[in-house]
């Protein structure tokens, strides 16, 4: 295969677009994140994490669709990505990737900030961080296990995500 015709051919585009999703995961969830909250005073943190988040589930959102687009299909044209039972496992990774990616991108991601707003706004009332030893006010504590839930729920929707990417990764291994 010529430089020209690898251009042309969706099965490039479909190997960059699963080591740019595969990257940009596992750099953010287990790398980047991670690193961040060690090292940033919790405002900043939370600064950077909002607005991280938005283009990162944004990007986890888009990619699995352009994945089924490009997916190296052979001799069988785009509806053989639809047909066969081998077919099937990659259909659910691509919709287990694009569904937990859209429930982060647009509930819980928004969600998660806007307790995070009110918190800080409960801080200000209290006079004491939400993340400070106790006793917190009754709002404060109903805020903090809100925060809890919606981010524990994020970060499960964020792992599984991950889990169908390196799945994918093994599927598409095999084909190589």
């Amino acid at each position: 295969m010529t430089t020209l015709s690898a251009l042309t051919n969706p099965a490039s585009y479909h190997l960059l677009s699963y080591g740019t999703l595969l990257g940009s995961t596992l750099f953010q969830s287990f790398i980047g994140g991670i690193i961040a909250f060690r090292v940033l005073p919790r405002p900043q943190f939370s600064v950077l994490q909002q607005h991280t988040f938005p283009t990162y589930f944004t990007l986890q959102s888009i990619i699995p669709v352009v994945l089924a687009f490009t997916y190296p299909r052979g001799r069988g044209g785009p509806a053989a990505l639809y047909r066969g039972g081998e077919n099937k496992l990659v259909v659910s990774l691509f919709a287990t990737m694009f569904i937990t990616a859209v429930a982060n991108r647009a509930w819980l991601g928004p969600a998660t900030t806007r307790c995070m707003r009110e918190r800080k706004h409960q801080e200000t009332r209290d006079g004491k961080k939400s993340y400070d030893a106790g006793p917190h006010s009754t709002e404060m504590e109903r805020l903090n296990k809100k925060f809890s839930a919606l981010h524990g729920a994020s970060s499960l929707l964020n792992l599984f995500t991950f889990i169908a990417i390196v799945w994918y990764g093994f599927v598409l291994g095999a084909r190589l």
